[in-house]
């Protein structure tokens, strides 16, 4: 697939089935991250893959964060419980930040950004269905805990890659007038 391609045509699929990424897809996958834009090559990503029995810990880790919000009903922790299952493999993309005189620690952050957005571009040039999640989840102290966050660590998204069930959708063409505009 051409990059242009890939670049025009990629969209979020959701549903997703078994088999997940072989280890060649893989390393495709993790190649295309580490080629994100990166001031100061400071490298300030990291990731985590989760699948087989990983998934069903993970869930219940979920379990315990909405639990400690307090009345959490027996559906809502069981869909967090369910959360990833829906795919055979979840990276979680975790952005490493630290003080630097020249870089701040947004731009790091994008750079994680971007490097997630690698990810999603190599899977669907390869033919592999993904989809990046956040939610509240994303953001709990206890996931993060729970995942061996360190200091200047913080989970961006949860990508879920798998087989598509189905075709996936057609990317919406979307004006770019509308998005852009010249300055002076």
């Amino acid at each position: 697939m051409e990059a242009l391609d890939a670049l025009l045509n990629r969209v979020s699929v959701p549903r997703l089935t078994e088999p997940a990424p072989n280890a060649a897809q893989r390393e495709g996958l993790f190649q295309a991250a580490l080629r994100a834009p990166d001031h100061g090559q400071l490298r300030p990503w990291r990731f985590i893959t989760v699948e087989g029995e990983g998934r069903n810990r993970l869930g219940e880790l979920f379990a315990e964060a909405v639990a400690q919000k307090g009345d959490a009903e027996q559906a809502a922790l069981d869909k967090a419980r369910a959360m990833p299952l829906r795919a055979p493999l979840l990276v979680l993309v975790i952005a490493r930040t630290r003080e630097h005189p020249k870089v701040p620690v947004s731009e790091q952050v994008l750079a994680a950004g971007c490097a997630a957005h690698g990810i999603l571009l190599a899977a669907h040039a390869q033919g592999i269905g993904a989809v990046w999640r956040t939610g509240e989840l994303a953001y709990s102290a206890h996931v993060a805990k729970g995942l061996g966050l360190e200091a200047g660590e913080e989970l961006i998204g949860f990508l879920y890659l798998g087989t598509p069930i189905g075709e996936p959708r057609t990317a919406p063409v979307l004006k770019t007038e509308d998005f852009v505009s010249a300055w002076g």
